[in-house]
C-alpha cells in the first residue's frame, strides 16, 4: 500500500467520522473509499463494519443515563439483533463477489433513498409513553428483520433502526435513539466477529481508516456548530449515488 493511499483511505476515515457526527452516513464514505481503491466489495463491507464501530461505542456511552432506565426492553431487543445479525453476515459469506457485487448498487439506491427520507421517517413525539399490544409484539420482529439487513449491509441502518423502533416502542427521540445505538454495536460485534472467522476483513485498512474515524468524529462537533446539516446530508446522497452508478457502470 502506497503512502498516497495510506492518506487517501486515512482522509476518508475522517470524512466518514465527521458526516455521522453532524449528519450520520459514514459508511457510504469508508465502503466507497475501499470499492473504489480496488478492495473486493465483500471484504469493503465487513471492514466498513468495523471501522465503525468505535463510534458506535462511544456513542452509546453518551446515552448510558438513558440505557439503564430501559435494560429490560434492550435485553430482548438485544437478544433478537444478534439472531438477525447472524443470519444476515452468514448469507454474505454465502455469496461470493461477483453474486454480491451485482446487488450493492441496488442496496446503495435502496440506502441512498432511506438516508435522503431520513428527517421525515424520525420518530414524531407522542402524547403518551403507551405502546399498543400489537406494536409491543410486532417490536421483537420488526427488529428481527432489520438486524438481518444490518449484519448483511449496514448502510442507512441507523435511520431504518429509528423509523422501525419509532413504530414498536415507547419514548422520546433520545430515548429511541440511545436504543438505536445500542443495538447498532450488538449488530456490528455480530457482523464483526462473523466477518473475522471468515476472513473477509482488510486489517491493514482497519488500521489505517480507524484513527481517522475517531479523529474525524471529534472534529465533526466543531464542523456541525459550522456547517449546516443540509449540506452533509446532500453530499452523502451524492456520494451514495456516484457508488451506485459506479457499481452499475463496471457490473
Amino acid at each position: 500500500m502506497s503512502i498516497l493511499t495510506v492518506l487517501l483511505l486515512f482522509a476518508a476515515g475522517f470524512l466518514s467520522g465527521v458526516v455521522n457526527a453532524v449528519a450520520g452516513g459514514g459508511t457510504f464514505i469508508t465502503f466507497g473509499a475501499m470499492t473504489l481503491g480496488g478492495v473486493p466489495p465483500i471484504s469493503a463491507n465487513a471492514t466498513s463494519s468495523l471501522t465503525q464501530f468505535p463510534g458506535y461505542v462511544t456513542s452509546t456511552l453518551a446515552y448510558w443515563s438513558d440505557i439503564k432506565t430501559m435494560w429490560r426492553k434492550a435485553l430482548l431487543l438485544m437478544a433478537v439483533s444478534v439472531l438477525g445479525a447472524l443470519g444476515g453476515s452468514l448469507i454474505l459469506l454465502s455469496l461470493d463477489n461477483p453474486s454480491f457485487r451485482a446487488l450493492v448498487p441496488w442496496l446503495l439506491i435502496a440506502a441512498t433513498a432511506l438516508f435522503a427520507a431520513g428527517p421525515w421517517l424520525k420518530p414524531k413525539p407522542r402524547e403518551t409513553d403507551t405502546v399498543t399490544p400489537l406494536g409491543r409484539m410486532a417490536g421483537p420482529f420488526i427488529q428481527f428483520l432489520t438486524s438481518i439487513y444490518g449484519g448483511f449491509f449496514g448502510a442507512g441502518l441507523g435511520i431504518m433502526m429509528l423509523a422501525t423502533l419509532g413504530i414498536a416502542e415507547k419514548g422520546s427521540y433520545h430515548r429511541l435513539n440511545a436504543l438505536k445505538n445500542l443495538l447498532s454495536i450488538v449488530i456490528a460485534a455480530v457482523a464483526i466477529v462473523i466477518f473475522t472467522m471468515g476472513g473477509v476483513v482488510s486489517w491493514i485498512h482497519v488500521l489505517v481508516m480507524v484513527p481517522g474515524v475517531a479523529l474525524g468524529g471529534y472534529m465533526g462537533v466543531w464542523t456541525a456548530k459550522r456547517l449546516p446539516q443540509s449540506v452533509m446530508r446532500l453530499f452523502v446522497i451524492f456520494v451514495g449515488l456516484f457508488l451506485a452508478f459506479y457499481y452499475f457502470t463496471i457490473g
